[in-house]
């Protein structure tokens, strides 16, 4: 088992036509991922890859059975790319694009909202790495080369830093079952405790990796969720002990802007509730190795 992707889970490509689309698409595709088809408006009974092409997504669903989407679509229209998604049917998307303005988000999140629990899409990002579950496929950016089957979940909001911890635990021996990156944007889809949720109930999933960062109650919320209904061990590493109060680090929801949005404030709550915090990003492999008591999680 493996949370939000396995081997069986049928993809869409939103933006599959693109350069960039085209270019991950045939990653995903050679690291198994089952592509099932693209959606690119007026590029309809095309193909790409040799997979069909449709005009909307509730053709491609319709046609193909796809479950999963992933967007390659530029800022002005990736709002209504997700919510197109959403009234398709589409169980999960994942958006890569970056750039995404806040009050597009913010009618995402409502739209969203109108849809009963069990029909409610699951999104991730934007801004984000996407999901991989090494092995089985992904949906998304990072390069699957990293990534070794285990047992560790990793959640983040830096792809750069997931893959990081990633690589390190790989030269380690410890693999990882599913990593999800959640995005750096002020107003995202899934947040850390959504994710976490999702590994404490997954019987493949042992000891969870977060990686965090300034900015946002998002670590903090976290943490509560961790004393109150976690089993499992998390490692975190928060970026940022020393941005400025008031300066956006990298990140549009990196900005300390309020008490316990600073990393030492981050990092005092997570320790509060027993979280085990690496003290620099190189060591978020041998932290991990440390908890899991020095022995491979493949």
């Amino acid at each position: 088992m493996a949370i939000v992707i396995d081997e069986t889970t049928r993809v869409l490509v939103q933006g599959i036509s693109g350069r960039i689309g085209q270019f991950h698409t045939q990653e995903m595709i050679e690291a198994g991922t089952k592509v099932v088809g693209g959606v690119t408006p007026g590029k309809g009974g095309t193909s790409v890859l040799n997979r069909p092409v449709f005009n909307t997504v509730r053709e491609a669903v319709e046609a193909t059975g796809a479950e999963a989407s992933l967007l390659f679509v530029p800022p002005p229209f990736a709002a209504d790319a997700m919510m197109e998604a959403a009234d398709a049917g589409i169980k999960t998307s994942v958006c890569v694009t970056d750039g995404i303005p806040a009050q597009d988000m913010m009618r995402v999140k409502r739209f969203l909202r109108r849809y009963p629990r069990a029909r409610k899409m699951r999104l991730i990002g934007p801004n984000c790495a996407g999901v991989i579950s090494p092995g089985k496929g992904f949906m998304g950016i990072m390069p699957p080369a990293i990534y070794t089957p285990g047992r560790v979940g990793i959640v983040g909001r830096s792809g750069t830093l997931g893959y990081e911890a990633a690589s390190q635990m790989q030269a380690l021996g410890i693999g990882v079952s599913t990593s999800v990156g959640i995005g750096g944007d002020p107003i995202n889809g899934s947040s850390f405790r959504d994710i976490l949720e999702l590994f404490e109930a997954d019987p493949d999933t042992d000891a969870v990796m977060m990686i965090g960062e300034i900015g946002g109650p998002q670590e903090a919320e976290a943490a509560a969720f961790v004393r109150d209904r976690m089993t499992k061990p998390v490692v975190a590493f928060v970026a940022g002990l020393s941005a400025p109060r008031g300066r956006q680090m990298g990140h549009a929801g990196a900005i300390i802007s309020a008490f316990g949005e600073s990393a030492q404030e981050k990092v005092e709550i997570l320790q509060e509730v027993g979280i085990t915090v690496a003290p620099n990003p190189s060591a978020m492999g041998a932290t991990m190795a440390q908890v899991l008591g020095g022995k491979a999680a493949a």
